[in-house]
């Protein structure tokens, strides 16, 4: 017999495997391909741009062992929103379940989805491209093109999936994690198995010369108003923008299997292999190309293919290389694809833990007869559609990036809370080397603000600023709960079982 608490009940439905690939399909996307360039213009030379990557990596890790044992101890649907909720209180984890819904993780899907148009359209030569809509609105020029009528199909076809159920999400996710690693593998190896002319020299050089397109000169290496430690800075910041989603996990924590054992395994184990096949595929960049070249690869291109279409010698370039370079721009199309699906899968948990909490419209904590909650897939995906259309996700998901941080260095110091407010709680792990380890990621997360603050102060303002817009819909949400307008009952339910 179904109760009435069963219609809001999650099931464990991951295993490991679908656990670690929840994370590592939505962290591997378009970043190894693409910033190595604007990394190299920041440090300028091969040896600082893997060391930026090893750094991002590290402090990624120091945030994942944190994540570990605050999600293992609290597996429940909603992750972060969660810890901030039980931590520092509810202004705080609505505050960030709104950067998430409507800026952050749906801003970041419609973006992956306009890649993947893109990606096909110049697959095809072109021949996708058409402007079905031109028109200005208030004196802005707008228009719809083909490329984002596809961009919206793809984000509703992988909404639908999702709908479906959360174990076939879950291998979904995992088959596109293999083609991931095997694009990484296949860029990276490619480079020392067919590219002759390649040589570890290329690690001596710096990159004087390179055209560093559309990077700020205050942080790029050799102009004359050059710091080190900006340029280091802004290295990093690209870095942790390709190690984003490690958190990801955390989002669907109560749809683990045997969360005790495979969330610490799946959260850490896939940082690690990452921070590998990160450094592993640049390795193989600077073997192949040049500090100089790889500064100067167009920011509308990337230096994975730059290095794709050196394989192979000059008398089979016309043949074999185009193959590379066939296979190389389908990987990245379904390497899109993999990340737009994992990020929907994790995200719709959001407004489901804030519903359970009445903190949002009581509709998003129903579930489908396959226990997923339906209303918050779909709710998602026509607003990334939307965002999508209007072309604005962009502009959102840059001015963002500084609150995700502050909420990553919040969620992380809450650490210091629940082991100083429940000294007692079941712990199945615990975090590595605590205090130190997250004491050094709230430091170097603080120094990344600052920099971040001095260096693009508009962006920091407004980034705050779109957070901040969220607490008006906060006070009415949490006054219609006070009124007891909802259901009581449903206070007493566990999220994630």
């Amino acid at each position: 017999m179904v109760t009435s608490s069963d219609v809001h009940k999650l099931i464990r439905g991951l295993g490991l495997v679908a656990a670690i690939s929840v994370i590592i399909g939505n962290v591997i996307g378009t970043g190894v391909f693409l910033k190595a360039r604007v990394m190299t213009c920041n440090v300028g030379e091969p040896i600082w741009v893997i060391a930026a990557w090893v750094a991002a990596g590290i402090l990624s890790l120091a945030g994942a062992l944190t994540y570990a044992e605050l999600t293992a101890m609290k597996p429940e649907a909603g992750g972060p929103y969660v810890f901030l909720r039980d931590s520092y209180g509810k202004v705080s984890s609505f505050l960030f379940g709104w950067m998430q819904m409507f800026i952050a993780r749906t801003g970041a899907q419609a973006s992956v989805a306009v890649v993947f148009a893109i990606a096909i359209n110049d697959y095809l030569g072109g021949a996708l491209k058409s402007t079905l809509l031109s028109i200005s609105i208030f004196g802005y020029p707008y228009e719809i093109s083909t490329l984002q009528i596809i961009a919206v199909m793809v984000i509703l076809i992988f909404t639908t999936l999702n709908c479906l159920s959360v174990s076939l999400s879950g291998q979904i996710a995992t088959v596109l994690t293999f083609v991931k690693i095997a694009l990484v593998l296949f860029v990276a190896l490619g480079a020392f198995l067919f590219v002759t002319g390649g040589g570890l020299s290329n690690f001596s050089l710096a990159a004087t010369g390179g055209t560093c397109e559309g990077v700020a000169s205050s942080v790029t290496f050799g102009s004359p108003d050059y710091n080190f430690l900006a340029g280091f800075a802004a290295a990093m910041l690209g870095a942790l923008w390709g190690y984003d989603g490690w958190d990801n996990l955390s989002y669907v924590a109560g749809e683990v299997k045997d969360p005790n054992r495979n969330i610490p395994i799946a959260i850490i184990g896939s940082v690690l292999l990452i921070i590998l096949l990160y450094v592993v595929a640049n390795f193989a960049y600077f073997y192949v190309l040049e500090p100089a070249a790889v500064a100067s690869v167009s920011k509308d291109s990337s230096v994975a293919m730059a290095v794709v279409s050196k394989f192979f010698s000059a008398d089979l370039a016309s043949v074999a290389t185009g193959g590379a370079a066939a296979i190389f721009t389908i990987g990245l199309m379904l390497s899109s694809l993999g990340t737009l699906h994992t990020s929907i899968l994790s995200a719709s948990r959001i407004p489901y833990a804030m519903a359970h909490d009445r903190l949002m419209f009581p509709a998003f904590k129903n579930l489908s007869v396959n226990k997923v909650p339906i209303n918050g897939v779909i709710f998602q995906g026509v607003w990334a559609s939307i965002l999508a259309l209007s072309g604005s996700f962009d502009t959102l998901t840059d001015y963002v990036i500084f609150g995700s941080w502050i909420f990553y260095g919040l969620v992380t110091s809450s650490i210091f809370v629940f082991r100083r407010k429940y000294p007692n709680a079941e712990r199945p792990y615990r975090a590595w080397g605590y205090p130190l380890v997250p004491v050094i990621f709230l430091l170097v997360t603080g120094w990344l603000l600052i920099n971040t603050i001095v260096t693009s102060p508009e962006s920091s303002l407004v980034g705050i600023g779109l957070i901040i817009l969220g607490l008006p819909v906060y006070l009415y949400l949490n006054n219609k709960a006070t009124n007891g307008s909802e259901d009581p009952g449903d206070d007493e339910e566990r999220i994630g079982g």
